[in-house]
C-alpha cells in the first residue's frame, strides 16, 4: 500500500531526501549505492520506507544489503539486480500488456534484471528472452511473435551492441537500447556498443547509459503513465 509522502524533503546532513518526488513525477527518489556507505544507504533508505511505504535501492554491493536488511528487515534483496526493495508495486498491473526485456549474452542478465525489477516494482509485466545476441540470430528471430505483441522492449547488449538494432528493426513498438560493458578490449567498457545503437539506422530507437538499466525501465514507467501505451 503506498502511502501519501508526509514530508517532501528531510534533511539528513548528508542526503536531502526527496519524499515529495513520486508525486511530482510519478518516478520516486531512488537510493544510487554506488559511492555511499552502508550505514548512508540505510539511513536513506529507512526513512523513504518510514515515510511512504517503499523504497527502492540500485546498485547494492552485500555490504549496503547487509545495513539495510539491520534496519528494514523485510527489505528484499534482488542479488544478480544489485536491487533492493520494500513496497510495490507502485501503479495497478495492466494484464493485457507486457515489455519484453531481452539480452544478447547471458553477460548482460544483471543489467537486464536490474530492469525487469524496476519494472516489476512500478507494477509492469514483465517477460524476459535471454541470450538471443545476433551470434545466433535465429534464437531470436524464432521468437517474433512474442517481440510484436509487446507494449515496449528494452534490448540489452554488449560486444559490438546489435541485438537492440535488430530487435527494433522486427518490430514496431518502442525499443529502449542498454548497452553494457561486456566485451573486449576495442570494445572500451560498452562504448562500442553504444555508439552501435545510437548510430543505428532504424527510426526511432533510443538508447540509455552503459549498464543503465534502471534508467530504461524508468523511461518505459514515464511512457505508459504519460502517454498510455
Amino acid at each position: 500500500m503506498v502511502k501519501q509522502a508526509v514530508k517532501t524533503i528531510e534533511d539528513l546532513g548528508f542526503a536531502q531526501v526527496d519524499h515529495g518526488r513520486f508525486q511530482r513525477t510519478g518516478i520516486p527518489e531512488v537510493v544510487f549505492c554506488e559511492g555511499k556507505t552502508p550505514e548512508q544507504t540505510a539511513d536513506i533508505f529507512s526513512r523513504l520506507v518510514a515515510n511512504s511505504g517503499f523504497a527502492l535501492a540500485t546498485r547494492v554491493k552485500p555490504r549496503h544489503q547487509k545495513a539495510i536488511q539491520k534496519k528494514v528487515p523485510e527489505a528484499v534483496w534482488h542479488e544478480q539486480a544489485g536491487i533492493m526493495t520494500v513496497g510495490g508495486p507502485l501503479y495497478p498491473q495492466n494484464t493485457e500488456r507486457y515489455v519484453v526485456v531481452v539480452t544478447a549474452g547471458t553477460g548482460d542478465i544483471p543489467v537486464a534484471e536490474e530492469a525487469r525489477v524496476t519494472l516489476e516494482f512500478f507494477g509492469i509485466r514483465v517477460k524476459k528472452l535471454y541470450d538471443v545476441g545476433v551470434a545466433g540470430i535465429d534464437r531470436l528471430l524464432s521468437h517474433r511473435s512474442l517481440l510484436e505483441r509487446a507494449t515496449v522492449i528494452i534490448a540489452v547488449a554488449g560486444m559490438d551492441g546489435a541485438c537492440p538494432v535488430v530487435t527494433s528493426a522486427l518490430t514496431s513498438c518502442p525499443v529502449i537500447g542498454v548497452p553494457t560493458a561486456i566485451g573486449y578490449g576495442v570494445g572500451r567498457g560498452g562504448k562500442a556498443a553504444l555508439r552501435t545503437i545510437l548510430n543505428s539506422c532504424v527510426p526511432g530507437m533510443v538508447a540509455v547509459n552503459i549498464g543503465n538499466g534502471f534508467g530504461a525501465a524508468c523511461a518505459v514507467v514515464r511512457m505508459l503513465k504519460t502517454n498510455k501505451l
